[in-house]
């Protein structure tokens, strides 16, 4: 018989918020080829990763300019328009966010790979933010997923048991990792298949 689950943890960039380079830096470059070339070579996953991991913006925005002198606007541009970046909650995963909320049964958190520069700036704009019974953000923790200190980090902060908790995100590598570490995990895909997947473990919304 499974555990009963009474703890659901939200990534939050990608599954709650729509935040994605790509609407920046499609007003940026003419074409979508120059465009991923740009952020798989430069301004990639990997870097923004570990501003999410602490360094400062401005520390990682000279890295990158020292490194290619030639993408400087570009790069900058990545932190300079970095509200850009984001096209608004999605809205799927907010009513079901807020559905659970409404239900009572459940303690609900966020574990998110977030600067902690730029979080505040999603924090102002976007109420399902507040939502949460706690947010763990990795930039002010210094640490990120896939780590499983950063998952012990969050379980041992809220008293929350790995076997009574179901963590949501769209990052497969990120997915694995919790449940490696004992955490029911669903891979999100969209908000559809989200609600399919609870209705799957007997969460009804």
């Amino acid at each position: 018989m499974s555990a009963i689950i009474n703890t659901i943890i939200f990534d939050l960039g990608a599954v709650l918020i729509d935040w994605n380079p790509r609407h920046l830096y499609r007003k940026i470059f003419s074409s979508e080829e120059e465009m991923e070339i740009f952020l798989r070579d430069i301004c990639t996953s990997e870097w923004n990763e570990t501003q999410d991991e602490g360094r400062t913006l401005a520390a990682g925005t000279e890295l990158l300019v020292a490194q290619f002198p030639q993408h400087e606007s570009n790069i900058r541009a990545y932190y300079g328009r970095w509200t850009e970046m984001l096209n608004g909650e999605i809205e799927g995963t907010k009513n079901i966010l807020q559905q659970l909320k409404a239900s009572g049964k459940y303690k609900l958190y966020a574990l998110t790979n977030w600067s902690d520069e730029t979080y505040p700036i999603a924090l102002n704009l976007y109420p399902s933010l507040h939502w949460f019974d706690g947010v763990v953000v990795s930039g002010s923790e210094k640490m990120r997923k896939p780590a499983p200190a950063f998952f012990q980090l969050l379980l041992d902060r809220y008293h929350v048991t790995a076997a009574n908790a179901l963590f949501i995100d769209d990052n497969k590598r990120n997915v694995l990792a919790a449940r490696a570490f004992g955490i029911d995990s669903i891979l999100f895909e969209d908000p559809h298949q989200l609600k399919i997947e609870l209705e799957n473990r007997s969460i009804n919304i």
